[in-house]
């Protein structure tokens, strides 16, 4: 099978479906580990998104966590409660509103978020110091102009 990917590079510089193509292939590569490390826990993709945002806001609301996300409560509800059954989230109401409930990872939900990231970090590590300094701030550019279209 040929990709996009294969062509030359100037055939692909201003192609949308050939950066299409390589987003999916290249957030393919992001995710395939660690799904795998997750399927072994019986937990999926939304897992990880829950334990990764917890992991890079302590104390998030669940409020927060949702507009992170961009679900509903009732879409994050079973995934969230599988996370605190298992001991991987703690769930405390916040000091200045009892109303609200701060999310924490627990220690093993640590260790087990910190070692998704490792694999992901690798990767992502690997690309930025073969592509230089230059292409890595290009990618943050693009991937934060992206991100513009969702983001509050």
């Amino acid at each position: 099978m040929t990709t996009t990917i294969a062509r030359k590079e100037e055939e692909t510089s201003l192609d949308t479906r050939a950066a299409i193509e390589i987003f999916f292939y290249a957030y393919k590569a992001l995710t395939t580990k660690p799904d795998e490390m997750l399927a072994k826990r019986g937990l999926a993709r939304v897992h990880h998104r829950i334990l990764f945002f917890i992991a890079r806001y302590p104390k998030l609301s669940v409020k927060d966590l949702l507009s992170f996300l961009g679900v509903t409560k009732q879409a994050i509800n079973i995934p969230l409660r599988q996370l605190m059954e298992m001991g991987l989230v703690c769930s405390q109401p916040a000091p200045h509103d009892k109303r609200v409930k701060q999310l924490t990872l627990s220690e093993e939900g640590l260790r087990l978020e910190e070692n998704l990231h490792r694999e992901q970090q690798r990767l992502l590590q690997t690309a930025f110091d073969d592509c230089g300094d230059k292409a890595t701030r290009d990618w943050f550019l693009i991937n934060g102009k992206l991100s513009e279209h969702i983001l509050p």
